[in-house]
């Protein structure tokens, strides 16, 4: 972050094959691995984009001010690598007695047979979040970090057990691998 006194700014380079649209607070960023749009809207903040940068700054530098400009400039940064590289997170699917099996239909993940269970334990796949079983393994990819992210949360939530001891019971799906990590 840089900046004269009482302004601060900050330069984001846009790859090559990203485009970037600000329109009305909404930023979109189209890459090959598809497009991410995002709200990011304060009057504090203004978002410009020159050629083949975006600057985000500020008209002033209180400590309010420098907090939002760095996230939104994480948004921005996050927003490219996903259009570019893509997110990948990785579970693992864990059990002793009773073998869980796991589905994917439509935008729904499916795990079935968990602790023996009747009823199968249902969670809602976010977004354009790819979601492929290989054996014990599940893996998430997306453009969008957030919903790959959360939606890698939802199904290690699903199988979250209550009123045992975690210690004993360790059957579940966990993450075991996610982006910068």
């Amino acid at each position: 972050m840089t900046g004269k006194k009482g302004m601060l700014s900050d330069k984001i380079d846009v790859p090559e094959k990203v485009t970037v649209t600000i329109q009305d607070g909404v930023v979109k960023v189209k890459g090959p691995n598809g497009e991410v749009s995002k709200r990011l809207h304060d009057p504090r903040i203004t978002i410009e984009k020159h050629g083949d940068h975006v600057m985000v700054s500020s008209k002033t530098d209180r400590a309010k001010e420098k907090a939002l400009l760095g996230t939104y400039a994480a948004h921005l940064r996050n927003m490219m690598n996903g259009v570019t590289k893509g997110f990948e997170y990785k579970m693992k699917i864990v059990y002793a007695h009773f073998p869980i099996k796991s589905a994917v239909k439509g935008d729904v993940f499916l795990i079935e047979n968990f602790l023996g269970e009747k009823c199968p334990r249902k969670t809602k796949i976010l977004g354009a979040t790819k979601v492929v079983i290989k054996g014990d393994q599940v893996v998430l990819t997306g453009a969008d970090v957030e919903q790959v992210g959360q939606t890698a949360a939802n199904i290690e939530r699903a199988t979250k057990i209550k009123g045992f001891d975690p210690r004993i019971f360790q059957d579940g799906i966990y993450i075991t691998e996610k982006p910068g990590r």
